[in-house]
């Protein structure tokens, strides 16, 4: 009993009551949220937070790296491109290599690409980024619609010219008229240009090559074959001109009236029916070559390119015309050019150049028609004709310069050589040279800087040079 009792009463002092509150201990406070989870959940936690930040610093920095080199070439930017590819990992190099202007040529992005190690690594968030924002035009659309538009212009000035071609307009049929009435009074030398360009070309140099003409030559007539000088426009530019009592005449070139009884009345008959290509060269340049040797074999005189300065007289000149370049070895002239050519009325040559152009034309080779039809005849009857009446002038007649070299005859002396050469070859062309041909072609787009070459030359033929009429018309 004894034993039992013990027992009884270690039980009962085993029992736990409710304390009472003021004699209750202080519950433990719970552990923190974080420390309650995990190791595993905890790295997953942390991953999310620098993924978010990584993608942050992707969308929102990176696209405003690539804007500081917008300025440097497509070689400096990749370079750029392959030192950042060194520091950023494999998504930020992707994700630069799209970045990359979309005018870039494929070469350097490729060599971009390669460098930076891109393939299909592009993590889909930037993938979504890009889907979502389209990368800027293409800065090459207004350049094309600029390129259709210059080729529609020439297109629609060759279908005036055949239309000229084709049929007598009211101004074509006061050409023969015009003529005769500017050469009703004696003129000391007739004088031809052609101009079958737009009016808005014939601009300030032309104007100061008939300076040019005219300071040698002042009792000379000048007729302008054109259809689109042959208008109020075309009036007004050479007013100056005419207000001082210089005898130059506009008329529209009459092909029926001019090629009638010569070897190309033929050709121009089948070009009206259609039976011949027009070719890929423009129009007006292939029919200009013909106009000038229908104008000298009606009336004999000076043809003058709207590109060649008078230097000197040239009334002296009698059935000539000028050498481009000679045979160093032998001193025999290799190619003529059409640019200037003096001949007495249906000169033989002429008609035999007139023959070659409707016997061999071809509308899609440069110079076939000119140039290299002149050197082409004439080549062939020196050796039949041995006493064609005929004079070769030398290069440096009217081609003093290369067609490659015009260009440095525009520049103006930077220091005392360039003063001392630019000096030395302006006394060289005046001594020799009658003229001096501008290459036109080369060297429309340059302009005549003060002191050059060309300027002083100028200067020296020019006689109202200061008149307002010579302010470059836009």
């Amino acid at each position: 009993m004894a034993v039992t009792a013990k027992v009884q009463e270690a039980n009962t002092s085993m029992v736990i009551t409710p304390a009472s509150p003021t004699t209750m201990p202080a519950a433990r406070k719970p552990l923190p949220l974080l420390l309650s989870f995990s190791l595993p959940v905890f790295l997953l936690l942390l991953s999310v937070v620098f993924l978010l930040s990584h993608t942050t610093f992707s969308l929102l920095i990176c696209p405003l790296l690539p804007r500081l080199h917008s300025t440097r070439n497509a070689t400096s930017t990749g370079n750029a491109g392959t030192s950042l590819g060194v520091s950023m990992d494999k998504t930020l190099q992707a994700f630069h290599a799209s970045m990359q202007p979309p005018w870039r040529n494929a070469t350097s992005t490729s060599r971009s690409n390669a460098s930076l190690g891109v393939s299909m690594e592009l993590d889909k968030t930037v993938q979504a980024f890009h889907a979502l924002v389209p990368p800027p035009p293409l800065p090459v659309a207004r350049a094309s619609a600029k390129s259709r538009n210059s080729k529609k212009a020439p297109a629609k000035r060759n279908k005036s010219l055949l239309k000229l071609l084709l049929r007598k307009t009211p101004q074509t049929r006061r050409f023969a008229a015009r003529a005769d009435e500017l050469f009703a009074a004696p003129c000391t030398d007739r004088f031809f240009m052609t101009w079958l360009s737009p009016l808005s070309q014939f601009g300030r140099r032309e104007l100061l090559v008939l300076e040019s003409l005219f300071r040698w030559h002042r009792g000379s007539c000048l007729l302008i074959a054109s259809d689109t000088m042959d208008s109020a426009g075309g009036r007004d530019k050479l007013r100056p001109f005419l207000e001082r009592g210089f005898r130059v005449a506009v008329a529209s070139p009459d092909f029926a009236y001019l090629m009638n009884g010569t070897p190309a009345e033929a050709w121009l008959g089948a070009v009206q029916r259609g039976g011949v290509s027009p070719g890929s060269v423009p129009l007006g340049q292939n029919l200009s070559n013909l106009l000038r040797l229908a104008l000298l074999y009606m009336y004999g005189g000076i043809y003058l390119d709207a590109d060649v300065v008078v230097l000197r007289p040239l009334s002296d000149l009698r059935n000539a015309i000028g050498a481009q370049a000679v045979d160093e070895a032998t001193g025999d002239w290799r190619r003529l050019n059409n640019a200037v050519m003096v001949f007495d009325r249906a000169h033989p040559l002429l008609r035999e150049f007139i023959a070659e152009f409707a016997a061999a034309f071809d509308g899609s080779k440069w110079g076939h028609n000119g140039p290299y039809l002149v050197s082409r005849v004439a080549a062939r009857l020196r050796h039949q004709s041995p006493g064609l009446d005929l004079t070769v002038l030398p290069p440096r007649a009217f081609y003093p310069v290369h067609w490659s070299k015009i260009g440095g005859l525009f520049v103006a002396p930077k220091d005392r050589k360039d003063e001392r050469w630019v000096k030395a070859k302006v006394e060289n062309i005046k001594g020799e040279s009658f003229g001096i041909h501008l290459w036109n072609r080369e060297s429309r787009r340059l302009e005549m800087e003060e002191g050059s070459v060309i300027e002083r030359l100028i200067s020296d033929s020019c006689m109202f040079c200061n008149s307002s009429v010579f302010v470059e018309q836009e």
